[in-house]
């Protein structure tokens, strides 16, 4: 009787603990697929596993670029400790006072979304009001990191993909409409 009870047990545990490794196999490889939006060079791990990365589209629909012209960044000098509000045209270059850097300013989104592999505008409101920039510092690119086409500020999250610099920091404050 306790050999039959003994063999019950061990066999339960056998079942079960083959039952949990099948399902965190399941998950390293539901891991291993991940995509998204791209924020870390090819050679980033999570957990110990490569991410696959995307290489996302941007479309931006004539409705939002005939009605959105300009955007209004600030910028914050740590240095000098004070934070000023530049105006500047989307698709233009800005030179940042008193310092090597540049800032390429790219498309502007007043409610990004990402559909697939698409980076778009879901409506003409300023739901979520983005912006793709690049910034090269002594001419080299500092933002994105990884070297993609563009880096992205969110209006209302400023954090997330926030530009790291010793320095520096810049946010995106708003999109403004074009004037008829």
């Amino acid at each position: 009787m306790k050999n039959t009870f003994i063999l019950i047990i061990a066999a339960a545990y056998i079942f079960s603990f083959s039952a949990c490794q099948k399902k965190e196999e399941q998950a390293v490889q539901q891991q291993k697929k991940a995509t998204g939006p791209i924020i870390a060079d090819t050679s980033s791990t999570l957990g110990g596993i490569t991410i696959e990365q995307q290489e996302f589209q941007v479309v931006i629909p004539d409705l939002i670029k005939s009605d959105w012209s300009d955007i209004v960044l600030i910028l914050e000098d740590r240095e000098k400790g004070e934070a000023k509000e530049y105006r500047v045209k989307a698709g233009e270059k800005f030179d940042v006072p008193d310092s090597d850097l540049l800032i390429k300013v790219g498309p502007f989104l007043p409610d990004l979304t990402i559909i697939g592999s698409v980076i778009t505008s879901a409506s003409n409101e300023p739901n979520n009001p983005s912006i793709g920039i690049v910034i090269y510092e002594k001419g080299f690119q500092i933002f994105p990191q990884s070297g993609k086409e563009w880096g992205w500020l969110y209006a209302n999250l400023p954090t997330i993909h926030a530009v790291k610099h010793e320095r520096f920091g810049l946010v995106l404050k708003e999109g403004i409409k074009s004037t008829p």
